[in-house]
């Protein structure tokens, strides 16, 4: 039987089918195998902490997906899956960590046995989950087949976001609000760091009373002082102090679907370069929000946001965003549009990113960013609403 709490509607379901269907036959692709658990779900809606083994979607022209996995976890397909239990197939466990075989071995025999081993094979080979040694292995086995680079193929599909969809963002974005109103709430000098990332946690798990909170695809980052020069360091057992800012970058998570809110505290009284900073990358935002328009191009929010920095004698190198939607471990980004002065995509309504223009500067930081959603007119709209300002807190 399908799934018995299905997150999306059949039509739901068959309009991403069709998406894929069709950019499969403009790439001449027989047959798709797609193995990041993000795309797995967006296509058939299987969830389950399974993907640290191999398991994918493959998707035919003529037939409905057949989810393929570790044999213990196909219950968990037949219990999250649109489609019914003939399309839910799994290899036995030997196929697990093991010197002598590999389950790629049973996806080729199952390929094999459909016809599909002369045909062109779409893979994904530029992604976290689907291993070199994989890929060996399935030119190995299917040594007459032609594989082709299918990478970021479902991704794109993904980038405008269907109304059911922005449902389950608005709610991930209410949940994102009360842990940001929860950290500022806590936070005081000598507070553990542990001890203030579990009461955010907390209020991500238990969410809000339409939505409960499922785990964030990014753990939370939280760095302190001159650790917050750098974007990526989590969690430890130090205090907070007096005198040093802290950048939060968090997001709520509802079945799946992120909506992240990063904002900074200042203990104590910041000094002027913090405030200079403030006002220009509140400037900027506000500038990329206005060029975020249906027509325009991700390029146009980066230079809008560039040209309030650079006045301001701010100088940065790196991307100011990305697409968001669902996502897993490790990254709640969708991999496709970046928001820098070189991409030239056009954006549409629907799409949804996180414009993440974060100060990473010698012996400090300071993030403010949005979630934001392109609209059918006029500029994008930011799906939290807090004050876009450092907070500060004696």
């Amino acid at each position: 039987m399908p799934g018995h709490d299905l997150p999306f509607s059949a039509a739901e379901y068959a309009r991403r089918l069709d998406l894929v269907r069709k950019e499969m036959a403009a790439r001449d692709l027989d047959v798709l195998f797609i193995e990041d658990p993000s795309n797995m779900a967006w296509l058939s809606g299987y969830d389950g902490w399974s993907f640290y083994v191999h398991q994918g979607v493959v998707v035919f022209h003529d037939a409905a997906p057949i989810w393929w996995g570790r044999h213990q976890d196909a219950n968990g397909a037949r219990r999250t899956v649109w489609m019914d239990d003939a399309h839910v197939l799994s290899y036995a466990d030997h196929y697990i960590q093991s010197k002598h075989r590999h389950p790629m071995q049973d996806l080729a025999g199952m390929l094999r046995n459909r016809g599909y081993d002369t045909k062109r094979i779409g893979v994904e080979l530029e992604n976290y989950y689907f291993s070199a040694k994989a890929f060996l292995t399935l030119q190995a086995e299917l040594p007459n087949a032609t594989f082709e680079d299918a990478t970021g193929l479902v991704n794109w599909q993904r980038a405008v976001k269907s109304d059911e969809e922005l449902v389950f963002m608005r709610r991930a974005a209410r949940i994102s609000e009360k842990i940001i109103d929860g950290v500022f709430a806590r936070v005081k000098p000598g507070m553990r760091k542990a001890d203030l990332v579990a009461d955010i946690y907390a209020d991500a798990i238990r969410g809000l009373d339409d939505a409960w909170g499922d785990y964030p695809a990014i753990v939370p980052l939280l760095p302190s002082g001159a650790d917050a020069s750098a974007p990526h360091l989590t969690w430890d057992g130090r205090y907070m102090e007096s005198g040093e800012a802290t950048f939060f970058e968090l997001s709520g998570c509802y079945r799946r679907y992120h909506a992240p809110l990063c904002r900074t505290v200042f203990l104590g009284t910041p000094p002027q370069h913090f405030l200079d900073a403030e006002k220009a990358l509140a400037d900027g935002l506000a500038a990329g929000l206005d060029a975020a328009r249906a027509g325009n191009v991700a390029g146009d929010i980066a230079r809008a946001l560039a040209k309030e920095l650079k006045a301001a004698g701010i100088e940065r190198s790196a991307r100011a965003g990305y697409p968001i939607g669902l996502s897993y471990p490790p990254d709640w980004g969708e991999r496709t549009i970046s928001i820098r002065d070189e991409d030239d995509t056009v954006l549409e309504p629907g799409m949804t990113f996180h414009f993440m223009p974060g100060l990473w500067m010698d012996g400090w930081g300071l993030e403010i960013t949005e979630s934001i959603l392109i609209r059918d007119t006029g500029p994008a709209e930011c799906l939290c609403n807090r004050p876009r300002e450092l907070f500060v807190k004696d």
